[in-house]
């Protein structure tokens, strides 16, 4: 199974994006606006510029306490990690598992293409499970 996979059976393939520049008081309206835990920072909505969570909201409030008036770049993750359309879903799941990141960009020719969640990511796998476990069954009472 292939990310590609997940991507296809999301039911909102757009990527929410919002550029380094904004305030994180924008940042937390397009979070709640979207019941998403993170966006993707992005200059032109294809490029990736960086990641920001409601962790690194979280984070920057605990360390100094006036996080509201700071622009996105800011705060965001900057070195990001990705995926690419290619790459098999129990790998990306092991990284994203072992690194404790909860939303991984999804890049294919170097453009943003998607983004994954540990949610999707353990929701495909369980489908998958059920499928397999149905099909079994299936076979297992005929005759």
């Amino acid at each position: 199974m292939l990310i590609r996979d997940v991507l296809n059976s999301k039911s909102l393939r757009d990527v929410v994006t919002i550029v380094p520049q904004a305030g994180v008081r924008e940042l937390l309206t397009v979070l709640a606006e979207h019941n998403i835990g993170a966006v993707v920072v992005s200059a032109d909505g294809v490029s990736l510029d960086g990641i920001v969570s409601e962790r690194d909201v979280v984070r920057t409030l605990h360390s100094d306490g006036t996080v509201i008036n700071k622009a996105v770049a800011a705060i965001m993750t900057s070195e990001v990690r990705t995926c690419s359309v290619d790459d098999r879903l129990d790998a990306v799941l092991a990284v994203m598992t072992q690194a404790r990141f909860r939303h991984l960009p999804v890049l294919h020719d170097g453009d943003l293409v998607g983004i994954v969640s540990i949610g999707d990511l353990v929701k495909h796998k369980i489908d998958q499970l059920q499928f397999e476990r149905d099909q079994l069954d299936s076979y297992m009472h005929q005759g």
